[in-house]
């Protein structure tokens, strides 16, 4: 049984699919009275958030939770996600302060998506290569 524990992609998208899912229960809690897609939001700690954005961080920490029940949908959750967060940490650098910033990105948030991303790729890219799927149970 190849288990969680001896799979980086496995355990990296439960722990992130996690911290992301509780983010955006407990960003529900901060942010009753603003508005859906209101470009300023409420801070959740260093982080700025808006009910779309609790919305995205439930569902990509729903999908990592879901994708980490076997190493080959982790792995291309992990890296697709990653790429998706690099994306965003990249235009978010360009959002702040627009009209267009409609998940309340800040400085923080923008750090914090391109770390995520760097993180989620270099795992999903280069760990659990040695996977195969006719070999191993997935």
């Amino acid at each position: 049984m190849h288990g969680m524990t001896s799979s980086p992609n496995r355990a990296l998208a439960a722990v992130f699919g996690a911290v992301y899912l509780l983010v955006g229960l407990v960003g529900f809690a901060i942010t009753p009275g603003v508005g859906f897609a209101a470009t300023e939001g409420k801070d959740l700690i260093v982080f700025e958030v808006n009910p779309l954005h609790n919305i995205v961080h439930v569902a990509i920490g729903l999908t990592l939770v879901l994708a980490s029940r076997t190493v080959r949908s982790a792995r291309a959750v992990n890296t697709t996600i990653g790429a998706v967060y690099l994306l965003v940490g990249v235009v978010g650098l360009f959002l702040i302060g627009s009209s267009a910033n409609i998940i309340a990105l800040n400085g923080a948030d923008n750090v914090l998506h391109l770390a995520s991303a760097v993180l989620l790729l270099a795992v999903g890219l280069a760990a659990d290569r040695e996977y195969d799927p006719e070999r191993l149970p997935a």
